[in-house]
């Protein structure tokens, strides 16, 4: 004789008849975006909540019951995201109907299938350990990798974004608030439950110093600056100090010749104007008085020339004479603690102190760095000037010369 609690044979094969049914479902109008809330998460679930079931020692048609609300508690993904619960609960009442299940079973099903949404109440034994089942991800090895695909799903289908550090502190938070409702669920999965939370506490601090370190690296800091900061400086300050060099040893070349330029002139004329002999002899000035006027011009030439390479090359110091009465000499702009122009004009104490104020701050560090790099390009800017100037006399001067000497020669002829 059959019994209340025991399923007939074909009731047995109801459970049968729904993994196919919903299976096939979830196959043909299940939306492609959902790769969490797939066929595979359902028939996990139904695993779980038949161990569970089992474990809390469950009677048959109430086993039945939990696990036919396993396979359908996801079923109403095909029409709706949210408050998809319900609508599964409505999809399994449709269908255990047409299968002559028994009302009151049915309403059993529907009702466990409901206890899953997030604002339901877990009264009975059965919706505990439905949600259980439900929510058995968060007590399995496979977590994070279902995290993932639960990331990506709502990023596909709600459009929801998350940073890395985000979506790790999200599933902390979840994780830290979430809990297991039976007996049974606790026992099975709370080890694996705090190792994961573990797990996820360290992921959380790993991400986030991943993402202070990249914040840093983006912004640089004075405490802490770039590699390439520190390159930039470098190479400005070896650029300068090239052109510098370049700039100095074009205006000693113009000073070499020039220099000899005029020591020829000027013994050619002294030799002429010092010597009674030449000054009546048929050659020379006297005879030819006209040759004066490209000499002096060469002269004339070679003076201004020889004038502007030098101050080119003549040492040039910034120096503030108000310096000694600065209060805040390191956080001062417009002062370079690093070149000696600025900081010779302090006693020790006051330079030692401006140093002191100076390593305290990064900000200050580079400050005088950009201030002494300024400088810098202003000396180079007077000496570029005065060495373009003493090139340009020199050319013109010899241009003059040679066409002033060219007309002399055709006044003789």
């Amino acid at each position: 004789m059959e019994t209340a609690l025991t399923p007939s044979p074909a009731k047995a094969e109801i459970i049968k008849n729904a993994k196919a049914h919903v299976l096939a479902l979830l196959e043909e109008k299940l939306p492609g975006k959902l790769v969490y809330h797939s066929p595979k998460h359902t028939m996990q679930v139904v695993k779980e909540a038949r161990a569970l079931g089992e474990a809390a020692g469950l009677e048959a048609p109430d086993l039945e019951a939990l696990v036919l609300a396993a396979w359908f508690h996801d079923a109403g993904y095909i029409d709706t995201y949210d408050g998809h619960e319900f609508r599964s609960a409505e999809l399994a009442g449709e269908w255990l109907t047409s299968q002559g299940y028994p009302a009151e079973r049915t309403a059993l099903v529907q009702s466990l299938i409901k206890a899953t949404h997030r604002d339901s109440e877990r009264r009975t034994q059965l919706e505990r350990l439905m949600v259980d089942a439900d929510m058995s991800g968060m007590g399995r090895e496979d977590f994070f990798a279902n995290g993932e695909l639960l990331r990506t799903e709502w990023e596909a289908a709600l459009g929801r974004t998350f940073s890395n550090p985000e979506w790790a502190e999200s599933q902390l938070d979840f994780l830290t608030t979430a809990r297991f409702y039976s007996p049974e669920g606790k026992k099975r999965y709370s080890e694996q439950f705090r190792e994961n939370i573990k797990a996820q506490r360290k992921e959380l601090k790993k991400k986030e110093k991943k993402l202070k370190k990249k914040e840093e690296e983006a912004e640089g800091t004075f405490a802490e600056p770039k590699r390439g900061i520190e390159t930039m400086f470098r190479t400005m300050y070896s650029n300068h100090m090239k052109l510098s060099d370049m700039a100095d040893k074009k205006a000693s070349m113009m000073i070499s010749l020039n220099a000899v330029l005029m020591s020829l002139i000027i013994t050619y004329f002294g030799a002429k104007l010092g010597s009674k002999t030449a000054a009546l002899s048929n050659v020379g000035l006297i005879r030819n008085p006209i040759i004066a006027v490209p000499m002096g011009i060469l002269l004339a030439t070679a003076l201004g020339s020889v004038i502007t390479a030098i101050l080119c090359a003549q040492p040039d110091v910034t120096s503030f004479k108000w310096l000694k009465r600065s209060p805040q000499i390191a956080t001062n702009r417009r002062v370079n603690l690093l070149f000696f122009g600025n900081f010779s004009k302090l006693s020790l104490d006051d330079f030692q102190d401006g140093m002191h104020q100076l390593m305290k701050s990064g900000e200050s560090v580079y400050t005088n760095m950009i201030t002494d790099v300024y400088y810098l390009g202003d000396v180079l800017t007077r000496k570029y000037r005065l060495l373009r100037l003493s090139y340009t006399i020199f050319m013109v001067g010899l241009i003059l010369t040679a066409l002033s000497f060219g007309i002399a020669l055709l006044y003789k002829m």
